[in-house]
C-alpha cells in the first residue's frame, strides 16, 4: 500500500498492530481515519492480516441446549479466550459441514441440497447455486454427501466446495460409484466427475478434512490410508500413513493441519503422538512430539484433537475444551459446558481461523 505516516508511528508499525486485532475490532477501527477505512480492501494488508491469523488456529464448536432447539457457536482462541457468535444472518437452520481459512460451509437442515459458504466474522455469505444432481436420489444412504470439503486459497481469494458420496438410483442399492461435485467460486458453477471408491468414514473422519498443497485430505474409517482429492486435476488418490503407526487395538487416529503441513495424531491409553508430513511429495512423515496422557487419564477415552500448531494442541471432550502447551507440557481447560448438552462438544468441533476472506 502507499506509504503514509499514521500519527507518531511509521505506517508499517501501525499495520502490524492492526493485523493482530480481532476482525470485529478491526472493522470498528475503520471510523478512525480514511487510511484505516481502506485497509480491509487493501491487498497488502489482507495478506498481512491473514498471515498473522494462520499462526493462531482456533477451535469452533456448536453448543446446543438440553432440548436441541437452540444452538450457539463458540470460538475458543488461545490468545483471547472464548467468544460467542451466531449464524442467524443466514436466516436458515444450518449445520457446519466444513471449515477452511476463515470460511464455513454450512448445509440447510430443512432443505437438503442447499449449501452456504460464509465468513462468520464479517457476516458475509453466499448461497451456492444448486447443482443438476438430485441430491435425495443420488447420495447414499440419507441423500446427503458422505464427504463435504471446503478449500479456500488465501492468496487468490478463491474457494471450492466439494460434495462427494456414493451413488444410488432411486429404489436401488449403491453400486460403488462415487460421485464428486466441485463448486468453483470463480466460475460460480459446479463440475462433476465419477470414480469408484470402497472406503468408509467415521463422523470424525468427515469433520476433519484438511486442505494443504492444493488438495483436500480425509482419513479413512479403517485408518489404512488418507484419501486425497487433487483439485487441480480432479483426481482421487491415496496416501500412506507413517510406517511406525500402530493400528492395533486401543489406538485412535486423527487428521489435522500443523503450520501448513498435514499431520496425524495418534492417541492410545497413555500417549499422544504427533506426526507431521514435512516432505509432501515424498510422503516423509516425522514424529515431532510424544505426550504423556497420565495427568488426564480419566478423560482419554473421550478426548479428540481438533487443531494445533507447533506450540499448542486444542482437544475436545464431551463437555470440555482443553489446550496442551507443547513447550511447557501444561494442560489447561479453556471452556466447559455449564448445563446439559444434547451432543458432546467433539461431535461438532472444527478447526477455525479468523481471516479477511470475501465469499461473495
Amino acid at each position: 500500500m502507499n506509504s503514509q505516516r499514521c500519527g507518531f508511528f511509521p505506517d508499517e508499525v501501525v499495520l502490524q498492530i492492526l493485523s493482530r486485532l480481532p476482525i470485529k475490532s478491526l472493522f470498528r477501527s475503520r471510523t478512525v481515519c480514511k487510511l484505516w477505512y481502506r485497509l480491509v480492501s487493501d491487498k497488502y494488508f489482507i495478506h498481512l492480516y491473514n498471515e498473522a491469523s494462520a499462526k493462531n488456529p482456533m477451535l469452533l464448536v456448536e453448543v446446543s441446549d438440553s432440548l436441541g432447539s437452540r444452538s450457539n457457536l463458540i470460538v475458543v482462541d488461545n490468545q483471547r479466550g472464548v467468544s460467542e457468535f451466531s449464524l442467524d444472518f443466514l436466516k436458515d437452520r444450518v449445520k457446519v459441514r466444513a471449515s477452511c481459512n476463515g470460511l464455513l460451509c454450512c448445509s440447510s437442515i430443512p432443505d437438503k441440497g442447499v449449501y452456504y459458504v460464509c465468513n462468520p466474522m464479517t457476516r458475509e455469505f453466499k448461497l451456492l447455486p444448486k447443482s443438476r444432481e438430485r441430491h435425495v436420489t443420488r447420495f447414499y444412504p440419507d441423500g446427503e454427501a458422505t464427504l463435504v470439503g471446503l478449500a479456500c486459497n488465501l492468496s487468490t481469494q478463491k474457494f471450492n466446495v466439494v460434495l462427494a458420496g456414493y451413488h444410488r438410483t432411486f429404489g436401488h442399492r449403491p453400486d460403488g460409484t462415487f460421485i464428486c461435485m466441485v463448486y468453483d467460486s470463480e466460475s460460480n458453477k459446479w463440475r462433476k466427475f465419477v470414480s469408484f471408491q470402497d472406503d468408509q468414514f467415521t463422523h470424525m473422519n468427515k469433520n476433519q478434512v484438511v486442505y494443504v498443497n492444493g488438495a483436500l485430505h480425509w482419513l479413512t474409517g479403517s485408518c489404512s490410508c488418507i484419501l486425497v482429492l487433487d483439485l487441480d486435476y480432479d483426481i482421487w488418490r491415496k496416501m500412506s500413513l507413517p510406517e511406525k503407526v500402530s493400528c492395533g487395538s486401543g489406538n485412535r487416529f486423527y487428521l489435522l493441519e500443523s503450520d501448513g503441513c498435514l499431520s496425524v495424531v495418534q492417541i492410545s491409553d497413555a500417549w499422544m503422538r504427533i506426526w507431521v508430513l514435512r516432505e509432501y511429495e515424498r510422503e516423509e512423515w516425522h514424529l515431532v512430539d510424544t505426550v504423556s496422557l497420565r495427568c488426564i487419564k480419566g478423560l482419554v477415552p473421550g478426548i479428540f484433537p481438533i487443531c494445533q500448531t507447533g506450540e499448542y494442541v486444542f482437544l475436545a471432550t464431551h463437555k470440555q475444551i482443553l489446550v496442551f502447551y507443547r513447550q511447557t507440557r501444561v494442560w489447561k481447560e479453556m471452556y466447559s459446558v455449564k448445563n446439559s448438552s444434547t451432543l458432546p462438544l467433539w461431535y461438532s468441533a472444527h478447526a477455525f481461523r479468523s481471516t479477511i476472506f470475501s465469499c461473495r
